[in-house]
């Protein structure tokens, strides 16, 4: 989960909050830089993180204060990973293959070992799974930095990294070498240089619970107050610079 500090309290995205956010961003891509499988990388966009549900199934959600635990303290977890992997397989090489990229994107850097080893199963069994799905690496590779940059650009979002004062912020390579830039117009306008996306402007929007209270007992009282917190409604409109004054 994506852990904001606010005033009033906790700011929680969740996981699969941040992955929608993110499978939003690519329902947007430009057609003629579409992938031939685009109903399936937009899939595989909005569902890289279902694995970890707080709502559910995941304990690790406190740091050792009793605090929610943000998404970038968490270390390698063999189970979710395998977990990740099956959810994938069961729809389609093509997600496999894709959700496997983004696993190693993730840790193919660490010094963990046992992260190294399951980086190294994933790229064995991706060899076979090109073969399954009828494609190349290249393909895959143009299909994964596409569900990369929008990762990268929900996070951007969800972390309130926006920059103050329209001072711009890389979102990420993306697509080849092209560098992404991102600054802000105003609070709800958020403006992406060079331009992506088929359309000149597009709406966003995601969920984020506030928790008032600071600190818990037990992760069981934590997730009881994460179900019961209110919602917030974020919503923004990603524009093209020359319609940023329209």
């Amino acid at each position: 989960m994506v852990v904001n500090y606010q005033e009033n309290g906790w700011q929680i995205i969740s996981q699969r909050a941040h992955g929608l956010l993110a499978g939003q961003i690519c329902f947007h891509w430009k057609k003629d830089l579409c992938p031939d499988r685009w109903v399936e990388t937009i899939i595989a966009t909005t569902e890289h993180d279902d694995a970890f549900n707080e709502f559910y199934n995941d304990d690790i959600l406190l740091n050792e204060n009793g605090g929610p635990l943000n998404f970038k303290m968490r270390r390698f977890e063999k189970d979710k990973c395998e977990e990740l992997m099956q959810l994938a397989l069961s729809k389609s090489r093509y997600i496999a293959l894709l959700t496997s990229r983004h696993i190693q994107f993730l840790y193919k850097a660490t010094n963990d070992k046992k992260a190294l080893l399951f980086c190294k199963e994933l790229e064995k069994a991706d060899k076979k799974w090109l073969k399954e799905a009828g494609i190349s690496a290249e393909e895959i590779s143009k299909a994964y930095s596409i569900l990369q940059w929008c990762d990268a650009f929900s996070l951007l979002i969800c972390q309130q990294l926006i920059q103050p004062e329209n001072r711009k912020i890389e979102i990420s390579s993306g697509n080849g070498d092209q560098h992404y830039q991102l600054h802000s117009a105003d609070n709800k306008k958020l403006i992406v240089e060079p331009w992506p996306f088929e359309n000149d402007h597009f709406e966003i929007r995601y969920e984020s619970k506030l928790v008032p209270q600071l600190k818990f007992k037990d992760v069981r009282e934590f997730r009881n107050k994460l179900k019961e917190a209110p919602v917030t409604q974020h919503t923004y409109m990603v524009a093209k610079q020359e319609n940023a004054e329209s």
